[in-house]
Protein backbone atom coordinates (compact mmCIF):
# COMPACT_ATOMS: atom_id res chain seq x y z
CA UNK A 1 0.00 0.00 0.00
CA UNK A 2 1.53 3.39 -0.98
CA UNK A 3 -1.48 5.40 -0.23
CA UNK A 4 -1.17 5.59 3.14
CA UNK A 5 -1.86 8.76 4.85
CA UNK A 6 -1.80 10.96 8.24
CA UNK A 7 -4.46 13.27 8.13
CA UNK A 8 -4.52 15.98 10.78
CA UNK A 9 -8.08 17.39 12.32
CA UNK A 10 -8.76 20.69 13.14
CA UNK A 11 -9.31 18.78 16.81
CA UNK A 12 -6.18 17.54 17.18
CA UNK A 13 -6.77 14.36 16.40
CA UNK A 14 -3.92 12.11 13.80
CA UNK A 15 -5.72 9.98 12.07
CA UNK A 16 -4.06 7.28 9.59
CA UNK A 17 -5.83 5.72 7.07
CA UNK A 18 -5.73 4.94 3.10
CA UNK A 19 -7.44 6.80 0.56
CA UNK A 20 -9.85 4.65 -1.52
CA UNK A 21 -9.44 4.81 -5.13
CA UNK A 22 -13.26 5.65 -5.93
CA UNK A 23 -13.65 9.05 -4.24
CA UNK A 24 -16.63 11.03 -4.59
CA UNK A 25 -16.64 14.19 -7.37
CA UNK A 26 -14.09 16.94 -6.69
CA UNK A 27 -16.36 19.72 -5.92
CA UNK A 28 -18.22 17.41 -2.37
CA UNK A 29 -17.19 18.52 0.66
CA UNK A 30 -16.83 15.24 2.02
CA UNK A 31 -13.50 12.60 1.68
CA UNK A 32 -13.66 9.12 1.85
CA UNK A 33 -10.59 7.51 4.10
CA UNK A 34 -10.29 4.15 4.62
CA UNK A 35 -9.82 1.58 7.66
CA UNK A 36 -9.26 4.63 9.98
CA UNK A 37 -7.09 4.19 12.95
CA UNK A 38 -6.38 7.41 15.83
CA UNK A 39 -2.32 7.68 16.48
CA UNK A 40 -2.42 8.08 19.87
CA UNK A 41 0.96 9.30 21.50
CA UNK A 42 1.73 7.64 24.71
CA UNK A 43 4.51 9.27 27.22
CA UNK A 44 7.13 6.98 28.87
CA UNK A 45 9.70 7.42 31.21
CA UNK A 46 12.85 5.57 30.11
CA UNK A 47 16.54 5.77 31.28
CA UNK A 48 17.49 8.24 28.52
CA UNK A 49 14.39 10.64 29.23
CA UNK A 50 10.81 11.22 28.06
CA UNK A 51 9.88 8.77 25.09
CA UNK A 52 6.55 8.80 23.02
CA UNK A 53 5.27 5.88 22.44
CA UNK A 54 3.01 5.53 19.35
CA UNK A 55 -0.27 3.16 19.50
CA UNK A 56 -2.86 3.20 16.54
CA UNK A 57 -6.34 2.86 17.47
CA UNK A 58 -9.46 2.40 15.45
CA UNK A 59 -11.01 5.87 15.31
CA UNK A 60 -14.07 4.68 14.59
CA UNK A 61 -15.05 1.82 17.09
CA UNK A 62 -18.37 -0.17 17.31
CA UNK A 63 -18.66 -0.12 13.08
CA UNK A 64 -17.35 -2.99 10.80
CA UNK A 65 -17.32 0.12 7.69
CA UNK A 66 -14.48 0.69 6.35
CA UNK A 67 -15.24 3.24 4.30
CA UNK A 68 -15.93 6.32 6.50
CA UNK A 69 -17.02 9.78 5.02
CA UNK A 70 -15.48 13.32 6.85
CA UNK A 71 -16.06 16.55 6.05
CA UNK A 72 -13.54 18.30 4.39
CA UNK A 73 -13.46 21.44 6.50
CA UNK A 74 -12.20 19.43 9.46
CA UNK A 75 -8.98 18.32 7.94
CA UNK A 76 -5.99 20.73 8.76
CA UNK A 77 -3.27 19.02 6.96
CA UNK A 78 -2.92 15.32 4.92
CA UNK A 79 0.66 13.68 4.64
CA UNK A 80 2.30 10.77 3.35
CA UNK A 81 3.32 8.13 6.10
CA UNK A 82 6.53 7.70 7.20
CA UNK A 83 7.84 3.87 5.64
CA UNK A 84 8.02 2.42 9.89
CA UNK A 85 4.20 4.52 10.13
CA UNK A 86 3.22 2.72 6.55
CA UNK A 87 4.25 -0.77 8.30
CA UNK A 88 2.66 -0.74 11.42
CA UNK A 89 -0.49 0.27 9.61
CA UNK A 90 -0.42 -2.27 7.24
CA UNK A 91 0.31 -5.06 10.06
CA UNK A 92 -2.63 -3.62 11.83
CA UNK A 93 -5.44 -3.72 9.16
CA UNK A 94 -6.03 -6.74 9.63
CA UNK A 95 -7.77 -6.41 12.88
CA UNK A 96 -9.98 -4.09 11.34
CA UNK A 97 -13.37 -6.31 11.00
CA UNK A 98 -13.56 -7.24 14.80
CA UNK A 99 -15.50 -5.21 15.66
CA UNK A 100 -15.52 -4.14 19.44
CA UNK A 101 -17.25 -6.23 21.49
CA UNK A 102 -17.26 -6.08 25.60
CA UNK A 103 -15.74 -9.23 26.51
CA UNK A 104 -18.01 -11.33 29.21
CA UNK A 105 -15.35 -11.17 31.67
CA UNK A 106 -15.71 -7.55 31.56
CA UNK A 107 -19.33 -7.50 31.62
CA UNK A 108 -20.96 -6.15 35.20
CA UNK A 109 -21.79 -9.12 37.10
CA UNK A 110 -25.80 -9.41 37.83
CA UNK A 111 -25.78 -10.02 41.64
CA UNK A 112 -28.62 -10.81 43.57
CA UNK A 113 -29.97 -8.43 46.66
CA UNK A 114 -30.21 -10.49 49.87
CA UNK A 115 -31.44 -8.18 53.20
CA UNK A 116 -28.93 -9.63 55.64
CA UNK A 117 -30.48 -10.59 59.07
CA UNK A 118 -30.61 -7.96 61.81
CA UNK A 119 -28.56 -10.55 63.95
CA UNK A 120 -26.57 -10.52 60.95
CA UNK A 121 -26.41 -6.54 61.04
CA UNK A 122 -25.74 -6.16 64.68
CA UNK A 123 -22.65 -8.22 64.42
CA UNK A 124 -21.32 -6.47 61.04
CA UNK A 125 -21.77 -2.95 62.84
CA UNK A 126 -20.12 -4.35 66.39
CA UNK A 127 -16.70 -5.33 63.56
CA UNK A 128 -16.98 -1.53 61.97
CA UNK A 129 -17.47 -0.23 65.53
CA UNK A 130 -14.47 -2.25 67.26
CA UNK A 131 -12.31 -1.12 63.54
CA UNK A 132 -12.99 2.45 63.69
CA UNK A 133 -12.06 2.58 67.76
CA UNK A 134 -8.49 0.33 66.66
CA UNK A 135 -5.95 3.34 67.03
CA UNK A 136 -3.47 0.77 64.95
CA UNK A 137 -5.74 1.01 62.10
CA UNK A 138 -5.61 4.87 61.33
Amino acid sequence: MTNIKIVKLVNGDDIVCAFPSEQLPEDSKLLRISKPFQVKYIPQLTPQGFKDYVALVKWTAYTSDQIITIPKEKIMTITNATGEMQSSYVNIIGEYNVVDKVPNRMKTPNYEQERVSDEDDKRLNEIFDDFEDDPTVH
